[in-house]
């Protein structure tokens, strides 16, 4: 799989997850299409992914009794091309404010688990293990 651009990381959340549309155009106060191609969804990666996807899109599916699955691969499809990226600030992000949401409630990493790709899956690992997070099943048997 290529490699995309910095800049266009936000455009790539918008191809992939659309659910995440309405809530770039708040943000940026414009249509999201257009939002995503200005230089400020790049250098605010952190608060979009944050505001426009983890909170408004990701976790409600991870929260939800009925998950949308299809939804929840296609967010974990964007993440893994996040953890697999060569630029540090890059993975920072998808760490931050993707991975560590993850422990602020009881059943989020099992509920993501299933959907997550190699590298996330080894990242949250190592998160888990760093934060001494023993979770039966994925890192503790």
């Amino acid at each position: 799989m290529n490699e995309i651009p910095f800049d266009e990381v936000p455009s790539l959340l918008l191809r992939t997850v659309p659910e995440s549309a309405e809530f770039i155009a708040e943000k940026y106060q414009m249509a999201a299409e257009a939002a995503v191609l200005t230089e400020d969804a790049a250098l605010d990666l952190y608060s979009v992914l944050a505001e426009c996807f983890t909170t408004p899109v990701l976790m409600p599916q991870l929260e939800s009794p009925a998950p949308d699955t299809e939804l929840l691969r296609r967010c974990w499809d964007f993440v893994e091309r996040l953890t697999e990226h060569s630029l540090e600030s890059v993975r920072g992000a998808a760490y931050f404010q993707v991975l560590e949401q993850l422990l602020n409630a009881d059943g989020l990493v099992e509920a993501a688990w299933p959907y997550m790709k190699e590298r996330t899956r080894a990242r949250t690992l190592t998160m888990l293990n760093f934060y001494g997070v023993y979770l039966s099943g994925i890192n503790r048997r």
